[in-house]
């Protein structure tokens, strides 16, 4: 291998996961972050995943909400 490649390759394993994203968001959520994974989020992430993935568990958290409310609503009124 080449120089590059391996600097290449070493950048893309430094990144951080969808999964790990996803823990991070959701840690967030909740208010609890371990500082391991704070530090690993600040130095290796992307701002915009985690405001793209934050914005659509948003939107998936106020769905799911709205949808339970409906259904006690329409039971209650029946």
């Amino acid at each position: 291998m080449e120089t590059s490649e391996v600097s290449i390759q070493a950048e893309a394993e430094e990144q951080v996961s969808l999964w790990q994203t996803v823990g991070s968001v959701l840690a967030a959520f909740y208010g609890v972050q371990s500082s391991r994974a704070w530090r690993r989020d600040f130095s290796k992430g992307n701002a915009l995943t985690f405001i793209l993935t934050g914005l659509v568990m948003t939107a998936a958290f106020v769905g799911i909400l709205l949808g339970i409310v409906k259904l006690i609503l329409r039971n209650a009124l029946a």
